[in-house]
């Protein structure tokens, strides 16, 4: 039985509700698990967890470093702190205290990057993070994940809670398209197959999964049969599932909300360099700065588009085609 809905349509619940839901549903179970802010309740949605466990919860102001630090030291006494912030200041700016502090001392602090690439829309290109994954990818043992939509949350944050470890959960907090039924399963380092297909695979994470499920619509017009697959766990990487693709199908696009170099795209070329090298196409950001405009606008600007994904198939099956 598929666990896709039977339409996509825009979700009815924002991402920033469905991962509160989440986390004040985990927090009932896990007593250990706090909430760290530096001003953005309101933003990441955790305003309504600080109601529900004000003595679990903490404002740091603007402090991104000092929480972090705060963060390792809760996490030393047993804690389970949950670490709030937009994308470029959950990163960026503290990459040198989630290094040292947290993951070279072998922590258990689990950092939310709010507003990742192009969804960070008004709030412009101080605020839109198109490189957080190639920083975190970077940090041993580090696991990453991006969900494609609310349903994921529940899983995710439960998986975040109950394993060790440093994680990035990169997430936007509007609205997205609704693509798994309620309940659904997930495993975190293990890709969602969403359509099998033979010629092409393309492989997405966040907002561009339904973008590559756009696609396929699109490849599949022009007689092109394409497999999805849902990369939600960039780090560590589904090689399995990707080496499976690139044998079947013997071409590959990626498709990330971030720069086309050091994410996902990244990930899935390196692989495939080392293991079975077939064409890799990569969709993503190219050597640019974010910039102010409403999702839809910044999608088109940069080219994150399902019209986008599927020219970059046909390039990657034509490269295919060449080596025969």
């Amino acid at each position: 039985m598929s666990s896709l809905v039977d339409s996509f349509e825009l979700d009815s619940v924002e991402m920033r509700q469905a991962y509160c839901d989440a986390l004040i549903e985990e927090a009932k179970r896990n007593p250990k698990l706090f909430v760290v802010d530096v001003d953005v309740s309101h933003s990441v949605g955790t305003g309504r967890f600080y109601q529900a466990f004000p003595d679990r919860a903490l404002n740091c102001g603007i402090m991104e470093a000092h929480a972090i630090g705060m963060c390792a030291g809760m996490s030393e006494t047993g804690m389970v702190p949950f670490f709030h912030a937009f994308g470029p200041f959950a990163t960026r700016r503290v990459f040198d205290q989630i290094f040292i502090s947290c993951a070279y001392q072998d922590l258990n602090v689990k950092i939310i990057g709010a507003d990742p690439g192009v969804t960070a829309q008004t709030n412009g290109g101080t605020h839109m993070p198109f490189e957080d994954l190639g920083l975190m990818r970077l940090i041993p043992n580090v696991t990453i994940v991006e969900p494609a939509d609310s349903t994921m949350y529940s899983y995710v944050v439960r998986a975040m809670a109950e394993k060790y470890g440093v994680f990035y959960l990169r997430t936007s907090r509007r609205k997205t398209v609704k693509l798994y039924k309620p309940g659904t399963e997930f495993e975190i380092g293990k890709a969602v197959k969403l359509y099998d297909g033979k010629d092409v695979c393309l492989i997405g994470c966040g907002i561009m999964v339904y973008e590559a499920v756009r696609a396929r619509d699109i490849l599949r017009k022009e007689g092109i049969d394409a497999a999805v697959l849902d990369m939600h766990t960039i780090k560590p990487l589904d090689e399995k599932s990707v080496l499976e693709a690139a044998e079947k199908c013997g071409a590959i696009v990626t498709a990330e909300n971030h720069n086309r170099v050091g994410g996902l795209g990244s990930a899935v070329a390196e692989l495939i360099t080392e293991k079975y090298p077939v064409p890799v196409e990569r969709v993503g950001v190219d050597e640019s700065f974010g910039e102010v405009g409403t999702q839809q606008y910044l999608q088109q600007r940069f080219g994150l588009t399902g019209e986008e994904i599927a020219r970059k198939a046909k390039i990657a099956i034509q490269r295919k085609g060449a080596k025969k």
